[in-house]
């Protein structure tokens, strides 16, 4: 494989792409692009379940700790920063291993950005006051009613993007996944080659909670008790996230530690729902099913045919 391929790992939470994505970029010299909306966030790095620092010394990561907490971070800036990558690794010869599950920045990354209805200030102010003033359970209650399709998607604590859906909705009279369904339908703007990693929901459940017990025993509790000790506030988004929404619960007396691992677990599985929901209106992907207990090394030897068939077929 020459000239610079492009491959993407996709994959619900905790499926093993990360380890997919490191293995591919050492096989081939490559740099990677993380296509994740929270390991953005610096100092967010136990529950974002970040590439250790051996392995960001080993490998060149792009779109990691690019911005501080306190900031907000939109799909726009997402996709110039992951060009920008892309075309510097790609002048340096090497090859781009994109990885990540953040679904709605994959399809940026492949198709462009979602030219949707634009934004009507007093409608997106008034939701987000209902949003805080009634809780995110109720307003995405709200869209489930109405557009079932996108709130599957969307997270309860996801402000900006129940927000945006009911926006749509008021501004055109119909759901935003009907306008969703004409994105990504049409053909990429960079010849990809898409790997996709499934499990057993059983099998993925278990990783998710092996994971969620990983970053406890990591330190999860302090690194948000240090995010909340800093002078600027965190962002919504950084607040949202999973991990962090239910820690700050605990923190500031709301819930028992037992409680909010226990929320960050059926959060997550519920994510890697919504994963899997976007992923199947993915058209070019060739999924790998992993075994349970299956290494990385034989997913990258199962992998490499359909890399080397597709860089033939290019």
């Amino acid at each position: 494989m020459t000239n610079g391929p492009l491959i993407l790992v996709l994959g619900v939470t905790a499926s093993g792409k990360g380890s997919l994505a490191f293995e591919l970029a050492q096989t081939f010299g490559g740099e990677i692009i993380s296509i994740d909306s929270m390991k953005v966030y610096r100092r967010m790095d136990i529950g974002t379940a970040k590439p250790t620092p051996e392995k960001r010394r080993r490998i060149p990561y792009h779109l990691i700790d690019v911005v501080e907490p306190s900031e907000a971070f939109s799909v726009d800036r997402f996709l110039d920063l992951a060009n920008e990558a892309i075309d510097g690794i790609l002048d340096r010869g090497k090859s781009v291993i994109a990885v990540g599950g953040t679904a709605l920045y994959i399809k940026t990354l492949l198709y462009g950005l979602f030219d949707g209805p634009g934004e009507n200030p007093i409608i997106r102010e008034r939701l987000r006051k209902q949003f805080l003033d009634e809780g995110g359970t109720v307003l995405h209650q709200r869209l489930r009613s109405v557009d079932a399709e996108a709130a599957a998607r969307i997270h309860p604590n996801d402000q900006r993007r129940i927000v945006r859906a009911l926006e749509v909705l008021e501004l055109t009279g119909k759901p935003i996944s009907s306008f969703q369904e004409q994105f990504g339908s049409g053909r990429m703007l960079r010849d990809w080659t898409i790997l996709g990693l499934r499990r057993e929901k059983s099998a993925e459940s278990r990783r998710i909670n092996m994971r969620v017990k990983r970053m406890i025993d990591q330190g999860l509790v302090e690194e948000v008790r240090s995010l909340l000790r800093e002078e600027k506030p965190l962002s919504r988004q950084a607040r949202a996230a999973i991990g962090y929404a239910e820690m700050i619960d605990h923190l500031q007396g709301r819930i028992p530690l037992d409680d909010a691992v226990e929320k960050i677990k059926v959060n997550t599985r519920k994510l890697a729902k919504a994963q899997r929901t976007w992923f199947k209106t993915f058209r070019q992907v060739q999924w790998l099913d992993i075994g349970d207990e299956e290494s990385v090394e034989s997913v990258l030897n199962r992998a490499m045919p359909i890399l080397s068939a597709d860089q033939s077929n290019s």
